[in-house]
């Protein structure tokens, strides 16, 4: 195997000698330990490791050592996955009217801080054309209504498929996705919503919230699931705010935290730095990628 980073995320039913085994079994096979991650659930006596490796110097091929590795896995339960670095991962980008979401992430990818393709931008409106063309990043335009809905996600979905996508980003995409779609693409749909959900549902959160006297504002970062809004979080922040805000700031202030939560989300997807469990993300910090 040529030089390059590997990174494995395991989880398993916690158990004696686990970091022995995992590290000894690389030790052997000739790389060298970067970072070791780990998180142990007292409560649903479950392990979770994130570690990466150098494999400059090693002699063995990636599918060597998915067979090697799976037999050390199987006995113990492991559910595990492995990343080589050699690729980027393709994404596209779903929007509607509102483009705070999409200038941040694709400035991100401009400047490299996201380690991506953004192959296209998706969007059920016209309106944001102009910001795919400044980027150069295709543009599709897929209008939907409540009569079209399944033949809509159906271009969505062999647009997705022929362009090998391997994440979906709803920066403020204001549709309901159905459940074929959502299931389509397990643990590859990030959405990003205020939050004020469940509180504030439907049109102009904002007013609301301004109505109720809120003290704090924030977003919450998730994988989409079938259950509305509900999936496993992966990033959150808030904001304290106070009775002199009006709807106008809260909004504002809303789309700047949108924007750094959807990004570190983003990001850690990127960087294979989560394992799901159950409706829980596990998310491990960066270790000196």
């Amino acid at each position: 195997m040529k030089s390059q980073i590997v990174t494995f995320l395991i989880k398993c039913p916690d158990q004696k000698g686990l970091v022995a085994k995992i590290t000894s079994f690389f030790y052997e096979k000739g790389f060298n330990i970067l970072s070791c991650q780990q998180y142990v659930n007292s409560i649903e006596d479950m392990y979770f490791m994130r570690i990466r490796l150098n494999a400059e110097g090693t002699n063995i091929s990636k599918s060597d050592l998915e067979e090697s590795f799976s037999n050390l896995a199987e006995p113990l339960d492991f559910d595990w996955s492995v990343n080589y670095g050699d690729k980027k991962q393709n994404v596209a980008i779903m929007v509607s009217h509102t483009s705070h979401n999409l200038y941040d992430l694709l400035e991100r990818y401009k400047e490299g801080s996201l380690n991506c393709n953004v192959k296209m931008i998706i969007s059920n409106h016209d309106k944001l054309r102009h910001i795919a063309d400044m980027f150069e990043v295709p543009y599709y335009y897929l209008p939907v209504t409540k009569e079209t809905k399944l033949a809509q996600e159906s271009q969505v979905v062999e647009l997705l498929d022929s362009n090998n996508i391997d994440l979906v980003i709803m920066a403020r995409y204001m549709q309901i996705l159905s459940s074929e779609f959502i299931n389509h693409y397990p643990e590859r749909i990030i959405n990003i919503h205020h939050s004020f959900l469940p509180a504030f549902q439907g049109a102009n959160p904002y007013k609301k919230a301004y109505e109720r006297g809120v003290k704090l504002i924030g977003a919450t970062a998730h994988y989409a699931t079938e259950d509305l809004d509900e999936g496993p979080i992966i990033e959150q922040d808030v904001k304290p705010v106070t009775h002199e805000s009006t709807p106008t700031t809260l909004k504002r202030i809303g789309a700047d935290i949108e924007k750094l939560v959807l990004a570190r989300a983003v990001k850690c997807h990127l960087n294979n730095q989560i394992i799901v469990s159950g409706n829980r993300a596990i998310v491990f910090p960066e270790a000196g990628e």
